[in-house]
């Protein structure tokens, strides 16, 4: 019989852009068809100022429909509980995570890290975060540690005994790291950023749980660096998706 696996703990979340077709260029050649015809790519960026231009108007004005011409896919590893709220967006975006059913899963599990803020002031949507008294970090961590390795020593116990992946699965919980692709456009993305992330330029101010705002916040990063001016003009605008 295999010797049990350790469970580890983290409070980080990776995301790593495996594939893109996703430019400025791209947006632009999309746009143009409706003014001025078809364009090579390589006519697009000869006039930086008016590429710059247009951008902007598309995104003040909200013309979305050119930045569906673009495709991003992340491979994301995050608690489980991360992906629950990652698949209510749906609209532009595809996913493929890691299948209980077909594979043993790993005993990686989530704990906060020393500067999560972990007590909840005020009633539902209309509440704030605060950091605890001392020593409650360490008692949270402690309990998830404890939940953790009791479930997982169960859910191996049920695989000896021969229960079915799918079966055994169910004693696991949430707080168990996953990983997925997610394959989306920028303006899925934005729409995306929109409500996960926390942002000073933001018309519409959200308040996203901190671990998916993590996500989000990696995304971003790799989004910006694609999509320069797309970036500036979603920053300029108020952060709304077109």
């Amino acid at each position: 019989m295999p010797e049990p696996l350790e469970p580890t703990f983290r409070s980080s979340m990776t995301v790593e852009l495996v594939k893109h077709t996703a430019s400025d260029a791209d947006v632009l050649f999309a746009a143009r068809v409706s003014t001025v015809g078809e364009q090579s790519l390589d006519e697009i960026g000869k006039d930086p100022e008016r590429s710059k231009g247009l951008i902007n108007y598309l995104m003040r004005e909200r013309h979305g429909s050119p930045w569906e011409h673009t495709s991003m896919t992340f491979l994301i590893s995050a608690p489980i509980f991360v992906f629950r709220e990652f698949h209510r967006h749906r609209a532009g975006w595809s996913y493929n995570e890691s299948s209980g059913r077909y594979r043993e899963l790993e005993p990686v599990f989530y704990w906060p890290s020393a500067d999560r803020k972990l007590v909840q002031q005020g009633k539902p949507g209309h509440y704030t975060f605060v950091d605890g008294p001392p020593g409650m970090h360490d008692f949270t961590c402690v309990q998830m540690e404890i939940a953790y390795r009791e479930a997982y020593s169960a859910y191996e116990q049920m695989l000896a005994a021969g229960v079915a992946r799918e079966v055994a699965r169910s004693v696991l919980p949430v707080g168990l790291y996953s990983t997925q692709y997610a394959t989306c456009n920028a303006r899925s993305l934005m729409h995306f950023l929109s409500l996960r992330t926390t942002h000073p330029d933001a018309k519409v101010k959200s308040h996203p749980q901190r671990e998916i705002e993590m996500v989000a916040e990696q995304m971003e990063t790799h989004w910006a660096k694609l999509m320069p001016l797309t970036h500036a003009a979603f920053n300029a605008n108020g952060r709304v998706a077109p």
